[in-house]
């Protein structure tokens, strides 16, 4: 798909919806090509792409964690807010499509965020440091066991 070597938001993005077909993935893929491009250039390289699937499926627990943050942490202003979450939640939802099983109720989304935001931030204030992050997945049992998920894959 990308004999240069380089590919751009776009071209991720149909890649991307390949995977998905029963859904929406345009929003996803655009957190995630974001993740990808750590430079911020606008394009990931196959050297980004590689260094971002190598810490997916080989890296440390806190290299995983560091990078879901980065995921999730939108604007990258070293917070994870309510609107972040909340944005990244409807678009896993869209890309999933409306043929999951059992149907989501319209305000799934917004319960997922409350619960995260429950577990996580810890000092109640709003938002989601690195550091809450990182501990309250450690001490998530179901998270934990997800991120081995690939190590034996590759």
């Amino acid at each position: 798909e990308c004999p240069s070597g380089i590919v751009n938001e776009e071209t991720f993005k149909e890649i991307y919806s390949q995977f998905f077909p029963q859904g929406d993935s345009t929003t996803y893929a655009h957190f995630l090509f974001n993740a990808f491009d750590t430079d911020h250039n606008g394009c990931v390289s196959f050297e980004d792409f590689v260094m971002g699937l190598s810490i997916l499926l080989r890296g440390t627990v806190q290299e995983k964690l560091n990078w879901a943050f980065n995921l999730y942490d939108i604007n990258k202003d070293g917070y994870i807010t309510k609107e972040e979450m909340l944005d990244i939640m409807k678009a896993i939802y869209d890309m999933m499509g409306k043929c999951t099983y059992p149907v989501l109720r319209e305000d799934a989304p917004r319960q997922h965020v409350e619960t995260f935001f429950q577990k996580m931030d810890k000092n109640k204030d709003g938002v989601v440091t690195i550091d809450e992050f990182i501990e309250s997945c450690q001490k998530d049992e179901n998270i934990m066991r997800s991120m081995q998920l690939f190590e034996n894959v590759i």
